[in-house]
């Protein structure tokens, strides 16, 4: 038999009802949170009463230094440990990766380097032969054209360039 369809009015009715029982539970762990709150102060931090002379003064910043030095020591060793804990989370995560055989190519920078950086930032000091490529390749010298050397003045040429008569006759008027 096919299940009957659950009604538009009960779906929203039961949508309320699951809303207000989730606001009443978020109140509740807001109004612990608060009283757990409360309870860590009045434990760890008594009522601050300040004296009157000097020296009860000297002595209540003192005392509140220490505690001061010694919170401090608490979160530095909590620190360590979260970043402890965060690198061991790493490497096993690295282990995981290795066990099923999938890796993630990291995205490479371009890197412009010449082939004596790249050569002296792996090496470092023992690097003492310079690479250039340059220095190694054939020289080859341009070859100057016969034409190109006779380089002289086109009125001279003009008797031997002018093919027609007429040509002639209009580069003598013009000069």
């Amino acid at each position: 038999m096919a299940e009957k369809k659950m009604s538009s009015c009960r779906k929203n009715q039961l949508k309320s009802l699951l809303l207000q029982i989730g606001e009443a539970m978020l109140e509740e762990e807001a109004r612990e949170a608060q009283e757990n709150k409360m309870k860590y102060m009045e434990e760890n931090c008594t009522s601050l009463s300040i004296p009157g002379c000097m020296q009860d003064l000297q002595e209540l910043c003192r005392k509140l230094h220490k505690q001061i030095d010694l919170v401090d020591e608490e979160r530095y060793d909590v620190e360590i440990k979260v970043k402890k804990a965060t690198k061991e989370i790493d490497d096993l995560k690295i282990m995981v990766q290795d066990l099923k055989g999938k890796f993630k190519k990291p995205v490479l920078k371009k890197v412009r380097m010449s082939a004596d950086a790249m050569l002296a930032a792996l090496l470092g000091s023992k690097h003492k032969v310079s690479m250039d490529l340059r220095a190694n390749l054939k020289q080859v010298k341009k070859e100057v054209k016969e034409e190109e050397k006779q380089t002289s003045d086109w009125r001279k040429n003009i008797k031997d360039k002018a093919g027609m008569d007429g040509r002639k006759k209009i580069f003598e008027t013009e000069a």
